[in-house]
């Protein structure tokens, strides 16, 4: 299992032994569900986890874990609408930022949010991790549903990236997204510690609140857009722009 997840024998025990027990099972199974372009059901990731990785789960474990981590097959997602989705209130976490963005160090709070991409009727979701040290994107996602896997999957692909995230503080407002079960293993899994805005109060997240001002600024207004898919590619260009190029000040709120 080491090798199939890249982690050494000495990360893996730490994670191990987090809350959540069901992380690197859930890793194996994400693999398989997502090399069948998200189709299979429990029992054919069953069957999958036992040809690809000669690993031998019981289907009961596999559904549990996939309603968990909320993977689905897109028939079910379409069958089921986002709007079934409800915030857990007893995931809502406290504010640990506390409006004090000027940070000291890489990885010591990232702040995330989801915002709409719309042109002419139709619309997209951007889901973005930003590091307040350096004011720089961690990881983004781009996706036509507004649900839990866009926010896990930005989380996995940010863990992912800068590997050792044990202590970082990962600040958002309470969205349904964040207040998941999904969301909520995936971080304690990881050592990272969740921070939320106080219910209607985005001045709480004001640095994010400001880079998705600053995103459509540059992108939908400041140029003739004819189409959505114009606009997703445009915004991807200036993201890429945005971490390698563009000017910031660390210290503006």
């Amino acid at each position: 299992m080491l090798s199939v997840l890249n982690l050494s024998r000495q990360t893996y025990y730490k994670y191990r032994m987090s809350e959540d027990k069901d992380y690197f099972d859930y890793l194996l199974i994400k693999q398989v569900f997502e090399e069948s372009k998200y189709t299979y059901g429990y029992r054919r990731i069953q069957e999958g986890l036992l040809v690809k990785f000669g690993v031998s789960f019981n289907h009961k474990k596999v559904a549990r874990i996939m309603a968990k981590y909320n993977l689905k097959p897109e028939y079910i997602k379409r069958i089921r609408p986002n709007t079934t989705y409800k915030r857990i209130q007893e995931n809502v976490k406290p504010d640990l930022v506390k409006r004090n963005f000027n940070v000291s160090k890489e990885n010591q709070v990232w702040t995330t949010d989801i915002t709409y991409l719309i042109f002419n009727g139709k619309r997209l979701y951007l889901s973005t991790i930003l590091d307040l040290f350096d004011r720089k994107i961690v990881a983004y996602k781009i996706s036509k549903f507004n649900n839990i896997p866009l926010v896990t999957n930005t989380l996995n692909e940010a863990i992912s990236k800068r590997k050792d995230v044990h202590g970082t503080i990962i600040h958002s407002d309470q969205g349904f997204q964040y207040t998941s079960y999904e969301y909520k293993a995936i971080c304690e899994a990881n050592g990272i510690r969740i921070s939320m805005s106080r219910k209607g109060t985005p001045i709480d997240d004001s640095p994010m609140e400001s880079f998705h001002s600053i995103l459509k600024k540059e992108t939908l207004y400041n140029n003739n857009i004819s189409s959505l898919e114009e606009y997703q590619a445009l915004v991807e260009d200036w993201l890429l722009f945005y971490n390698t190029t563009r000017l910031k000040n660390k210290r503006r709120s």
